[in-house]
C-alpha cells in the first residue's frame, strides 16, 4: 500500500505540464528557484507551491550550497516510477501476446474445419 501512496503521489505530482518541465530541467543539473521560475513567467511563490508538490512526491530534493537552496532530480525516485510503467507495460504486452495466440489458433481451427 506505501509504494501505491507513494506511486500516486509522483503520477499526480507529475500530471501538471509545469512540473514537468521542472523535472525536465533537474535531468540536466541541480538548479536555484529562481533558474527553475524563469522560463515560465509566473511569480516566485507560484513556483515554490510546484516545488514542493514535486517534493512532497520525492520527486526533487532541496540541497544546500553555502547560502542558496538548489533544487535537484532523485532520480531513483523517477527509475521507480518509470519501473512501475514497465511492469504495466509487459501486462499488456503479455495479455496481447496470448489474445494473438488465441486468434492465430482460432483461424486455424476455422481453417481445418473448411
Amino acid at each position: 500500500m506505501a509504494m501505491e501512496d507513494s506511486l500516486s503521489l509522483k503520477l499526480a505530482a507529475l500530471a501538471d505540464p509545469t512540473r514537468r518541465a521542472i523535472v525536465a530541467r533537474l535531468a540536466r543539473g541541480e538548479a536555484s528557484v529562481s533558474e527553475l521560475q524563469r522560463p515560465f513567467g509566473i511569480s516566485q511563490p507560484a513556483i515554490s507551491k510546484h516545488l514542493k508538490v514535486l517534493e512532497r512526491a520525492g520527486l526533487i530534493e532541496q540541497g544546500r550550497i553555502g547560502q542558496s537552496r538548489p533544487r535537484r532530480l532523485r532520480v531513483d525516485a523517477l527509475r521507480a516510477t518509470g519501473a512501475w510503467f514497465d511492469q504495466v507495460a509487459d501486462l499488456w504486452r503479455d495479455s496481447f501476446d496470448r489474445l494473438d495466440t488465441l486468434l492465430m489458433e482460432t483461424e486455424n481451427d476455422d481453417v481445418e474445419s473448411r
